[in-house]
């Protein structure tokens, strides 16, 4: 058999190049880098007083908004969110990462939309690299977390008549954590007196290792996620009203 001609052979090369390259695009993306992966929760009696449609039953603890990489989102979107790479976590997920702002118990949305903006550009991590281990990781990390616990370690619970600092809450959650969390409010509407305890962000460098979250220069607000983020701000100093479960 005569050996495949310089030119063929070239081309072949360069065809398998193209292809593990494509592969590598699906995973990652230049345009794409981040620095950090921010651990969001959010606290449902302030998520379900701006749902639209209310929230039946709501946690009364803190749930996860998403595991974001900061500076990137929608990676890819030829990646699509799949059910069925997830079923083993489902008791889980509903637990812990319920869809808040739709009144279907088997809503799906909040977990498709993760997945695509956010899910997509944490996969550049091998150990955040598909679907599974992307939410998989995530409820690991909010189980460590264990922000519920720390906070009522600290002292720190829902009330309908007392307020927080908002810097007492964040200078205990750093002496705990030992790195500074972001915390975010939602503003106090007409007729309200004080901000709404909404979000907690804690971060991690990308090889998982808790870290601070604000980057210098930074501007206030934050990677954005589904309904509620683009509502929330960074707190304001002063006082912050936790609001109990409904």
């Amino acid at each position: 058999m005569k050996p495949a001609a310089p030119g063929r052979a070239l081309l072949c090369a360069l065809g398998l190049a193209f292809c593990l390259s494509c592969a590598r695009g699906l995973r990652s993306s230049g345009s794409h880098e981040w620095k950090k992966l921010i651990m969001v929760h959010h606290w449902p009696a302030t998520v379900c007083k701006r749902a639209e449609d209310g929230c039946r039953d709501p946690p009364d603890y803190w749930t996860i908004h998403g595991l974001w990489a900061d500076r990137a989102d929608s990676c890819n979107r030829s990646w699509p969110f799949k059910l069925d790479e997830i079923k083993d976590l489902m008791q889980d997920m509903k637990m812990y990462w319920p869809d808040l702002l739709h009144s279907s118990p088997n809503s799906t949305f909040l977990w498709k939309h993760e997945w695509a903006k956010h899910g997509t550009c944490a996969a550049q991590l091998d150990a955040l690299g598909s679907e599974r281990k992307y939410f998989g990781k995530a409820l690991d990390l909010y189980r460590a977390l264990a922000l519920n616990s720390m906070l009522q370690k600290l002292g720190i619970l829902p009330s309908g008549g007392n307020y927080y600092q908002v810097s007492d809450i964040k200078d205990a959650l750093t002496s705990l954590y030992g790195v500074a969390p972001k915390i975010q409010c939602l503003p106090p509407e007409q007729g309200e007196e004080v901000q709404l305890l909404g979000q907690i962000e804690l971060c991690f460098t990308r090889d998982l290792q808790l870290r601070g979250c604000a980057e210098p220069g930074e501007p206030a607000g934050g990677a954005g996620g589904a309904g509620l983020a683009q509502d929330l701000e960074v707190c304001k100093d002063g006082p912050v009203f936790y609001p109990p479960p409904p």
